[in-house]
């Protein structure tokens, strides 16, 4: 799965999607659907998690079943990353959680780090790395240079929406990162904003301006 990225195209995940972009969908309605929609990126993401084969006594008898053994470590992008991490995180519950916040300068659209919290082992864990829009790529590039330097090794990029120049800058930035997502979108406009896209997500999760 190297540099590769994987469009998520299930019926119910696209649904999803088109109910994320429409705008008359209310925040409360926005923060859930956005839950899901990151339980099934999610889920795409890990699909080649590490298991091993445990045994474990069933009603019926004993049996050896695959069992995770290969931690997981769930990385936000504040603020916009939140909406796609509480519902991986109970799905996942034995997962960390990590959130790194940067914001964009809006003259010269760079990254601006502001906060990096991140648990330890990430040399060993498989990081989920959630940015729900990857427009120009900087802020996802910037990100997962961060986890680098903290030692991740297995590191998966998690978005809602691309864009062409984000895939490229991400994969020019770092090859080795897959990239999984529900939608590429055609247009980046001159702001940095993606079109047909669904807006400012963190607004639209929080209900700010």
């Amino acid at each position: 799965m190297s540099g590769s990225v994987t469009v998520c195209d299930h019926p119910l995940l696209q649904e999803t999607l088109a109910r994320l972009r429409d705008k008359k969908t209310p925040s409360a309605e926005f923060r859930r659907l956005m839950e899901d929609a990151g339980v099934h990126l999610g889920l795409q993401a890990l699909k080649g998690l590490k298991t091993k084969r445990l045994p474990l006594k069933t009603p019926m008898a004993t049996f050896n079943a695959p069992r995770v053994v290969e931690p997981i470590v769930l990385t936000a992008i504040l603020r916009a990353g939140l909406g796609i991490l509480p519902g991986l995180s109970r799905f996942i519950p034995t997962a960390k959680i990590g959130c790194i916040g940067l914001y964009r300068n809006e003259e010269t659209l760079k990254p601006v780090r502001y906060i990096v919290r991140l648990p330890k082992g990430l040399n060993k864990s498989h990081v989920l790395l959630m940015d729900p829009m990857l427009a120009t790529g900087g802020s996802a590039s910037a990100s997962i240079s961060i986890l680098k330097e903290e030692g991740a090794r297995k590191i998966t990029l998690v978005c809602l929406l691309a864009t062409k120049p984000g895939i490229r800058r991400v994969h020019k930035d770092h090859k080795d990162v897959p990239i999984v997502t529900a939608s590429i979108d055609p247009v980046l406009n001159s702001i940095g904003y993606i079109v047909p896209g669904l807006g400012d997500a963190g607004d639209r999760l929080y209900d700010t301006n």
